[in-house]
């Protein structure tokens, strides 16, 4: 196996992975999003009124006023956007990590004592996983429509991306502390100990980088319940699918590797 081989498998696994992710987010992450919208225009309802005069009913108003969600002449209609929109999305970035996480398996192979090529490619599955998805969303977990200030837009992308640098950068640390303890003594102290580096220095910035808190009391916590954990999943599910469809088909090139290297050496013993 060469980094080819993984590079070709992971962008397989990823694009299975973001049709699945798709899926998975029309039905637990989408109508959290439409639940949103529809609490934004109910709230901007009465100041719309006020404004223009209008002597139209409240539903005339949302009607009007949800326009300014893509409904408009040579907009993005919200259907584009939860359709065509999300699949393109969801199939690119599933691409993207895909092509990544297997070239990181392929450099990680070997590396790890006695770990196979293919218990390696689930282990840095998971880790990226865990680093790329899971602690920045315990950090700075995503909000819904409505519920950020477009004036503190440039400050919260620095900081998400911030964290999401220090927790990649951890995870690097780890690795080399790991393989440094690996080369002494056992496989489960080496993890042990990599863990507890990842999870200090990851502690300290979760301590140490400012909150963001600009979710207005007002908003339902329902609705920001199912958004946040509806991202989550529908991270989990391409993460999982990415993971598990890139270890399958790593471990059936690694069996035919060792197939093809059992029958040379029959034939050379002949």
């Amino acid at each position: 196996m060469n980094a080819r081989s993984f590079l070709i498998n992971g962008l397989i696994a990823g694009l299975l992975g973001g049709l699945i992710a798709f899926v998975v987010a029309i039905g637990v992450g989408e109508p959290a999003i439409d639940d949103a919208i529809a609490v934004e225009e109910a709230a901007a309802a009465p100041a719309d009124t006020a404004v223009h005069d209008h002597d139209h009913d409240e539903t005339e108003e949302g009607a009007a006023h949800s326009h300014s969600h893509g409904d408009e002449e040579g907009g993005i209609t919200r259907g584009q956007q939860a359709g065509p929109g999300l699949a393109t999305a969801t199939v690119l970035v599933g691409a993207v990590l895909g092509g990544l996480v297997g070239i990181a398996s392929a450099f990680a192979a070997g590396r790890f004592g006695r770990l196979s090529p293919v218990a390696t490619t689930a282990l840095v599955t998971a880790v990226g996983f865990v680093a790329v998805v899971l602690a920045p969303w315990l950090k700075y977990p995503p909000n819904p429509p409505a519920t950020g200030s477009g004036d503190t837009i440039g400050e919260r992308t620095a900081l998400y991306f911030g964290f999401l640098a220090i927790s990649i950068l951890a995870v690097v640390a780890a690795i080399i502390v790991a393989r440094q303890v690996l080369a002494g003594r056992s496989a489960w102290l080496a993890t042990a100990v990599g863990g507890a580096v990842y999870l200090a220095v990851v502690g300290v910035a979760f301590a140490v980088m400012a909150p963001i808190d600009e979710v207005p009391s007002s908003f339902p916590a329902n609705t920001l319940f199912e958004f946040r954990v509806g991202s989550l999943i529908t991270q989990a599910a391409l993460w999982l699918v990415l993971g598990v469809v890139l270890t399958g088909l790593v471990n059936r090139a690694w069996n035919r590797d060792v197939d093809d290297l059992a029958r040379r050496d029959a034939a050379a013993a002949l």
